[in-house]
């Protein structure tokens, strides 16, 4: 992947896009392509061979697609599945016709059975059931993990690349209570609290889970890191994660910490756990050189910075 190489950063406005831009940018690729959902529907096949043909990227990040957290899958299953595999199957078919040289596919730790060995090894999948909570999502993750394997496969090539990040967080995250992910939703519960002199907040669940957490700066630097070493990946799936778990009591004591609320924790044990631990072992790409830089509360930090400079007035009317 050259400096003027021309370069296509699916879902450029989320959580992994952004931090896509920024780190490409960093290191001098300048010739980025992106596309607003207003003037490209990724789950429009024939919009997306029409995008393909005019722009014909050299590469691309396929950061794009539908994500929540568990209430929110619970809640649209058929939405999560059918949402994330029109956009795969549509860019995968552009990126065979139109030669892209590569594409990085992210998969997600969900993919993994519910009560998988710990840490988490890339041949343990499909070897067990996945989670209910997130079976429509995990689904078609499994369907683009598989998808990549297979096109390589058929056409004798490394074309597709499918990285398996832990839990992402950071800046331009969703804050959303409906749809966010646990550690955003810690995040604004904590601030609101404080900003509102609240003496208690209540999570869900018992607290006892542990989660793996990474920043997505590391993921997009694992992302570029993958493209420039296209000749020692195998036609398999790569864990991405620090090799580090937290209990989802140990993550809400540090990002209270980190907010600066006082208060009391409360659990609702009424409320689903979702998986025991994912802890993914990350050793097969760490063994090509990469390490993640950011320690959580680094990175924690960081995402509370812009969390205040993006909703403190919103949040603030609460």
């Amino acid at each position: 992947m050259h400096k003027d190489s021309k370069i296509y950063v699916a879902g450029h406005t989320g959580l992994l896009g952004c931090a896509l831009m920024k780190r490409l940018a960093e290191n001098s690729y300048g010739n980025l392509i992106t596309a607003e959902h207003g003037q490209l529907d990724l789950t429009d096949k024939n919009c997306v061979d029409d995008f393909f043909s005019r722009e014909k990227p050299e590469y691309v990040f396929l950061a794009a697609g539908k994500v929540g957290g568990i209430l929110s899958n619970k809640t649209y299953p058929a939405d999560y599945l059918h949402i994330n595999i029109a956009i795969q199957d549509n860019v995968f078919e552009a990126a065979h016709k139109y030669k892209v040289r590569h594409l990085v596919f992210y998969g997600s730790s969900c993919t993994y059975p519910k009560e998988s060995r710990q840490p988490i090894k890339e041949e343990y999948f499909l070897t067990g059931p996945i989670e209910e909570t997130s079976k429509g999502y995990a689904a078609a993750k499994i369907a683009g993990i598989i998808a990549c394997g297979s096109y390589n496969q058929q056409y004798k090539t490394n074309r597709f690349i499918a990285l398996i990040p832990n839990s992402m967080y950071g800046p331009n995250d969703n804050f959303d209570l409906e749809s966010c992910h646990v550690l955003s939703a810690l995040i604004r519960r904590f601030h609101e609290a404080k900003i509102n002199n609240r003496e208690t907040v209540t999570l869900w669940g018992s607290g006892r889970p542990r989660r793996e957490f990474i920043f997505s700066e590391d993921v997009a630097n694992a992302s570029i890191f993958a493209v420039q070493n296209t000749d020692r990946l195998e036609n398999q799936p790569y864990n991405i994660g620090t090799c580090v778990d937290y209990s989802i009591k140990e993550l809400a004591q540090i990002t209270a910490k980190t907010v600066g609320y006082s208060g009391k924790i409360l659990w609702d044990t009424t409320k689903p756990d979702g998986a025991k631990q994912k802890l993914l072992d990350s050793a097969k790409f760490s063994s090509l050189g990469f390490r993640p830089k950011t320690k959580l509360e680094e990175g924690l930090k960081l995402t509370y910075q812009w969390y205040q400079n993006q909703y403190e007035p919103i949040c603030g009317v609460s």
